[in-house]
């Protein structure tokens, strides 16, 4: 895929400190960062990096891994200590497994890594990671001032309220089909419009609803939003109908009414079982193992579809795909983020869609945020993604104008 040309403006309030024991090679990777705009400053000592950074307060710093007086995961324990809230790219020789593991180590320890570069490095490589940053930090900053409408905690009274009088609302985040672009469904995210507040992110209410027994008209809620705007969708937006994915609760899961209740809500809303997908985690599926796969089946049977969402993160996964009806498998987006940067996440993926399609499953990948991840998706036969790249999670008003940037679009 062709590099983009990166504006040295995106980059002038980069400043990039370069941590590398051979001067030389410090000298050109600083060379090559301030043709792009950014500031840069270098270091080849411990005592000389670590005054830069108390100092002139980086907000890129890159670091070789293979040093005599103190090798980078000494570093990386380091700038854990002490809060670093630079983004780290990672620099070395080695090999792309011994990067890959710093990697891993370095988000391990809280720290931001934005990818990783081989010796020798890639001038363009140095500028997507450089860009690749600039652009997380101005999408970070968006989403908290978004999101983070939280204040002081909320209370079951308060959620109670909620639900009665319509202060619970979905946006839809877009999924596509990997082959041509199209558009497969949206995934309904519960969002509540706090009257004093604002717009509340399912963290700030969730474990209220899941601690008590909210999470029951919680859920019916949702689903009488979600169908009535599916309902309402026009035939037009794309070539099939579309579908809708909905979280399902552990809790959910262990309340008897539940098939009913879902199928009640298609039936009031005339959409069919089948556009219907319930997401449902490894967690919750390993609760109350009996009950689950009696209350799945009773759904796959009634012909809504389920999704095993997060799929990668527990121990058990393969377990569940034997044992549990599932329609789709989701790859949880920590697999999906390291696409671009490691091979060994390329691998996995690439293993997790091959197991998917041999059991039948349609598999879909959250998280995609980069044409180069979509495209290695696209390459290994993926069948749907979702993410920034498609589509920021939307109010119902705003689905039309999405939908209308897409016409046309392969």
């Amino acid at each position: 895929m062709a590099v983009k040309a990166v504006p040295r403006e995106s980059l002038r309030d980069r400043r990039l400190l370069i941590f590398d024991d051979d001067e030389q090679v410090g000298a050109t990777m600083a060379a090559a960062a301030e043709r792009l705009g950014a500031a840069v400053r270098t270091a080849s000592e411990p005592e000389a990096f670590f005054r830069l950074l108390a100092s002139w307060s980086p907000t890129d710093i890159l670091l070789d891994l293979v040093m005599p007086k103190l090798d980078g995961l000494e570093v990386i324990a380091r700038l854990a200590e002490s809060g670093c809230r630079a983004s780290l790219i990672l620099v070395s020789g080695t090999g792309p497994r011994v990067l890959d593991a710093a990697r891993r180590a370095a988000d391990g320890s809280g720290l931001t890594v934005a990818g990783v570069l081989a010796k020798p490095f890639s001038s363009k490589r140095l500028a997507m990671l450089l860009q690749s940053t600039a652009s997380a930090a101005d999408e970070q900053g968006a989403a908290t001032e978004a999101e983070e409408g939280g204040g002081p905690p909320v209370t079951a009274d308060a959620l109670e309220r909620a639900l009665r009088t319509g202060e619970i609302r979905l946006f839809y985040q877009p999924k596509v089909a990997c082959a041509d672009g199209t558009l497969a469904g949206f995934e309904g995210l519960a969002r509540w419009q706090h009257r004093d507040l604002g717009l509340l992110a399912p963290r700030h209410f969730m474990p209220l609803a899941e601690g008590g027994d909210l999470i029951h008209p919680l859920t019916d809620r949702v689903l009488e939003v979600g169908l009535r705007w599916l309902a309402m969708l026009p035939s037009g937006v794309s070539r099939a109908p579309p579908d809708l994915s909905l979280n399902l609760s552990a809790r959910c899961l262990e309340n008897a009414t539940l098939v009913e209740r879902v199928l009640a809500a298609c039936t009031r809303h005339r959409v069919a079982p089948e556009r219907l997908v319930l997401e449902v985690t490894e967690t919750s599926a390993m609760r109350d193992p009996a009950a689950t796969l009696e209350i799945l089946t009773r759904f796959r049977l009634k012909g809504v579809r389920l999704s095993l969402d997060d799929f990668g993160v527990g121990y058990s996964s393969l377990i569940e795909l034997a044992r549990l009806p599932f329609s789709e498998l989701k790859i949880d987006k920590s697999f999906v983020a390291g696409i671009a940067r490691s091979a060994e996440a390329r691998k996995i993926i690439a293993g997790i869609v091959s197991l998917g399609h041999s059991l039948d499953l349609q598999i879909a990948a959250e998280g995609v945020e980069s044409e180069e991840t979509l495209d290695f998706l696209r390459d290994i036969g993926c069948d749907l993604a979702q993410g920034y790249l498609i589509g920021r999670p939307l109010p119902a008003e705003g689905v039309a104008a999405w939908c209308a940037s897409r016409a046309g679009r392969p």
